[in-house]
C-alpha cells in the first residue's frame, strides 16, 4: 500500500459521495453528462514522456484490485506498450508529482475530464495538531477543474474529502 494508492482510493470514495464531479461537456448539446462510471486515469512519466492510462470501473474496485491495475499500468506505460484504448474514455486523474520531490502544482486537465488531482511530496513537517506543534507527515493536494462542469464550492468540497481520507483513513470504512 502507497500513499499514491491512498489518495486514488480517497478519490474514488469522494467521487462516490459527490458524483457530479465525474462529468463532461458535450460540444453538440452544450450540456454536462455525468458520468456513471469511474475510468481513474494516472500520469506515468515514462522514456517517451507523460502518458496518462486509466484504470477502468475503478469506481468497483477494492483497494488490492485496483494496486493490481495500477501496477500494470505503469509497468505497460515504462515499457513504451500503452494502446491508445488504455488512454481513453478516462474521467478524472491523479497525478504524483510527488514522485519528484515536487509539494504541489497546478495540473493540466487531461481532454474530456471534468478535474485532475495532483499529489505532492510526502515530507516531516512542523505542524499545530490539537493546539500543540508537533512534527507530522504532510503532503499538499492541488485539485483543477472544468468550470463548466465543476464549480469553487464542488471543487472544494471532493478536496476537503480526499484530504479528510488521508488525514483519517478510518474515513473511508465509514464512507466506503
Amino acid at each position: 500500500i502507497t500513499p499514491l494508492l491512498i489518495v486514488m482510493k480517497a478519490l474514488l470514495l469522494a467521487i462516490r459521495r459527490h458524483p457530479e464531479i465525474n462529468a463532461s461537456w458535450d460540444d453538440e448539446t452544450g450540456e454536462i453528462v455525468y458520468k456513471h462510471y469511474v475510468n481513474l486515469g494516472v500520469a506515468a512519466a515514462t522514456p517517451r514522456g507523460l502518458v496518462v492510462p486509466n484504470i477502468k470501473d475503478a469506481h468497483r474496485m477494492s483497494l488490492k484490485e485496483i494496486a493490481g491495475e495500477l501496477g500494470e499500468l505503469t509497468r505497460t506505460a515504462r515499457a513504451g506498450r500503452t494502446t491508445p484504448a488504455a488512454m481513453s474514455d478516462g474521467t478524472i486523474t491523479v497525478t504524483n508529482v510527488g514522485a519528484f520531490g515536487i509539494d504541489t502544482g497546478t495540473p493540466i486537465l487531461n481532454p474530456g475530464e471534468a478535474a485532475i488531482l495532483a499529489f505532492g511530496a510526502v515530507n516531516q513537517r512542523p505542524w499545530v495538531h490539537e493546539g500543540e506543534l508537533a512534527v507530522r507527515w504532510v503532503t499538499q493536494l492541488a485539485l483543477s477543474f472544468d468550470h463548466r462542469l465543476v464549480d469553487g464550492a464542488l471543487g472544494s468540497i471532493v478536496l476537503a474529502d480526499v484530504a479528510k481520507v488521508l488525514e483519517d483513513p478510518a474515513q473511508a470504512l465509514v464512507w466506503g
